[in-house]
């Protein structure tokens, strides 16, 4: 029965011919009692009836069926395609050729359903961008009126009042600055310097360079017991630096008091080096954890623009990293601590 779903138009038209030409056939044999007769009958009626079957199943069905094959590929049939509908497309059977569209209509209700989900990112994006953009304006704008308005004869509050519409334009340089970024990395634009370089020592600069900022917390940074021996990968050092110096600043502003951020190293595969660093800050909630690589995304009020920053720099990673051809990952747990590591390709042979 599996074999009678899968037949070919041919088949079909062969089937349906030779049950015809037989019954015809021995009707004649019946009535006219001669064996050359009803074979002469059988081969004569089985060719009529198969080049009729055959053709009518091919005009009314299979021209239906090249209509719908164009229609799902969208596109003006090259020499080639008319080769594959004339000669190959006859073959195959209904079912696979059900078979055919159903896999493409389940692509189209995916690309609909990645269309759709992409959509709402770009409204969130907006909407974001927006937000990051109105917040300094605004606070400039207000400054500047206030300044204007009389507030320029008064030396300290003109003094308090520039430094804040300083501090917001700063904010407005860097926004711009990591839009930029992105932009580059998305782009392709932004080439990779790639060489061979230890891990460990790098990680010890961005450490030292954030001395400041980590000490007014109290927290320790280290790199994990067992992981201090020298691993060499091979990468762009400067882009990996900005994305330590990201992670590291994230760790610090959700870190505790006298809290610890630590940086651990491990050989995978031979081929790729994972890089993690870790803290012991207040973590993030489960449901955020897939989102928190987007530009602009905020889990919480914990998390919120009181922190300081764009709201890009995790995305900024991401998209460094992945240039590197590479994979970046978050594990958290509320108040236990948020672990975020990388993966580099191992030294290279020059």
């Amino acid at each position: 029965m599996a074999n009678l779903n899968n037949l070919s138009p041919r088949q079909v038209a062969a089937i349906n011919a030779a049950s015809i030409s037989v019954l015809v056939a021995l009707a004649n044999f019946v009535f006219i009692r001669s064996w050359w007769v009803a074979g002469l009958t059988l081969i004569i009626l089985f060719i009529i009836a198969y080049s009729l079957i055959y053709f009518f199943i091919e005009r009314f069905i299979y021209r239906r069926i090249k209509l719908i094959y164009k229609f799902i590929y969208q596109t003006k049939a090259s020499r080639k395609e008319e080769v594959y509908y004339k000669y190959i497309l006859p073959k195959k059977s209904i079912d696979q050729v059900s078979e055919d569209v159903e896999q493409w209509a389940a692509q189209k209700k995916e690309e609909i359903e990645n269309l759709k989900q992409n959509e709402v990112y770009r409204k969130e994006f907006l909407q974001n961008l927006a937000h990051e953009f109105k917040t300094p304006i605004f606070s400039i704008q207000g400054y500047v009126d206030t300044l204007l308005g009389g507030a320029m004869e008064q030396p300290e509050i003109r003094k308090k009042f520039l430094q804040n519409t300083s501090r917001n334009v700063d904010r407005l340089v860097n926004l711009m600055n990591d839009l930029d970024e992105i932009s580059k990395l998305e782009s392709g634009e932004q080439l990779l310097y790639t060489t061979n370089f230890v891990i460990q020592d790098l990680i010890r600069e961005v450490y030292e360079s954030l001395f400041i900022k980590t000490g007014t917390k109290n927290i320790y940074t280290s790199i994990k017991k067992g992981c201090e021996a020298p691993v060499t990968v091979f990468a762009d050092k400067e882009k990996i630096r900005q994305v330590l110096i990201n992670l590291v600043e994230n760790a610090f502003k959700y870190g505790k008091n006298n809290g610890n951020i630590v940086a651990s190293i491990y050989n995978t595969d031979g081929d790729n080096v994972l890089v993690e660093i870790g803290d012991d800050g207040i973590g993030i909630e489960e449901e955020h954890l897939p989102r928190i690589f987007e530009r602009f995304y905020r889990t919480d009020a914990a998390r919120s623009r009181d922190k300081g920053g764009t709201g890009l720099g995790l995305a900024i990673c991401k998209h460094i990293i992945e240039a590197h051809g590479q994979s970046i990952h978050v594990r958290s747990k509320p108040d236990v601590g948020t672990s975020i590591g990388f993966t580099l390709e191992n030294m290279r042979r020059m």
